[in-house]
């Protein structure tokens, strides 16, 4: 296997995770699952992960993760007898087309679980229909959803409030630029944190969405935007390449080491392939970091580099968001509630419950709530401090 580097090609880091012995026992091929028809005697769960497009970067990492908690759930003896199957989606694609794909396993799989951009999850909600269990991990945009799916992350607010309240507290921000791309989560987090940064008493001064998908983004004239505004700080909802680009543009720009970056997207595969950061002013809001170094992250930690090695894309939020997840459906599984219309209430009994019994094949027990703030130190991101979600 090998790291994911600046310059590396995330097919060429694909082909080497694909390869991995771990990952070739547990993943299954979509078409002949779709030939072979269900099998009583495994837990199969549609993975839905970024394999290509603007997250194609993180698709691996997500992949590695996957297949640890399956090979987990399997040493443990699988769940009521039953192994744990993966059968993988590309869900870099366009909306359209990764809903169609995941539309022709209901039937075959008994959940999915997976990240991805939010226009796909609005896809892929409307086409699932309520008719199987559906674990979406990352961050999301908030709001209502339909029967069976289930939300990971955190909204806007939950998850970027108690950062922006930190960051003001302490740099006196008073001006703020928005930057994101162009689809669902990014104009949600532009709505809440107009709201977020006007009761801190500072004001937004520029908001920018910039076309997604496309050919990528003209980070030189944003970053000249910036500067004739003024902004003392920007919240970036840019993904994958764009917010890479970008960060890359920015730290050779006058703006450098003066201008503070807020992203609620950026993980350590993210950093590398933006070549790293040594301004000290870019900040990260997320569920966990690769070094936060607690009890839970360095025991993960360990067993993944004990299946994949030194050299395996780093284990970020989403990758694992993505392992939650995993073990998500399977204690669902064991406490008999994987269906649509029980995978909402029976997540939030299991989450608030200190009973052990159903996350039984998980070592790491339930997912974790709450986030940190970190700052980019070169290629890493270093937690300085743990965030309170606030919010809806």
């Amino acid at each position: 296997m090998t790291s994911l580097s600046p310059g590396a090609s995330s097919a060429s880091i694909l082909t080497a995770v694909e390869s991995s012995a771990v990952v070739r026992a547990v993943l299954r091929d979509r078409l002949e699952v779709v030939v072979a028809g269900p099998d009583a005697g495994a837990l199969r769960i549609g993975l839905l992960l970024p394999l290509s497009g603007a997250l194609g970067l993180t698709g691996p990492s997500g992949l590695l993760a996957a297949s640890l908690a399956a090979t987990e759930l399997n040493a443990a003896g699988g769940v009521a007898g039953r192994q744990v199957q993966l059968v993988l989606v590309d869900a870099g694609r366009l909306p359209g087309e990764v809903a169609r794909e995941a539309s022709g396993l209901v039937g075959v799989v008994d959940a999915f679980v997976g990240f991805h951009t939010s226009d796909v999850h609005r896809a892929l909600e409307d086409a699932l229909g309520g008719r199987v269990p559906y674990v979406f991990t990352p961050p999301h945009e908030g709001g209502a959803r339909r029967p069976g799916v289930v939300l990971l992350g955190d909204s806007p607010s939950r998850q970027l409030a108690p950062a922006v309240r930190w960051l003001v507290a302490r740099h006196r921000l008073r001006r703020w630029a928005l930057v994101g791309s162009d689809y669902i989560w990014p104009r949600a987090v532009h709505r809440a944190a107009a709201g977020i940064v006007r009761g801190l008493g500072a004001q937004v001064v520029a908001t920018r969405l910039t076309p997604f998908p496309g050919p990528g983004i003209d980070a030189e004239e944003i970053v000249a935007a910036l500067a004739r505004v003024r902004a003392d700080a920007v919240l970036l909802s840019l993904v994958g390449r764009d917010l890479a680009l970008f960060n890359r543009v920015f730290t050779a720009s006058p703006l450098a080491g003066r201008v503070v970056r807020l992203s609620g997207s950026l993980e350590e595969n993210g950093l590398l392939a933006a070549g790293g950061d040594d301004t000290g002013e870019l900040y990260a809001a997320m569920r966990s970091f690769a070094g936060q170094g607690d009890e839970r992250r360095v025991a993960l930690a360990e067993r993944h580099r004990a299946l994949f090695g030194g050299r395996a894309p780093v284990l970020d939020a989403y990758a694992e968001g993505c392992y939650d997840g995993v073990h998500l459906a399977a204690a669902l599984a064991r406490a008999d509630v994987l269906t649509a219309r029980d995978a909402q209430a029976g997540t939030a009994a299991l989450l608030a419950s200190a009973d052990r019994g159903a996350w039984a094949g998980a070592p790491s027990g339930p997912p974790r709530l709450g986030g940190f703030l970190a700052r980019a130190d070169g290629l890493d991101l270093t937690v300085i401090a743990p965030l309170r979600p606030t919010g809806p």
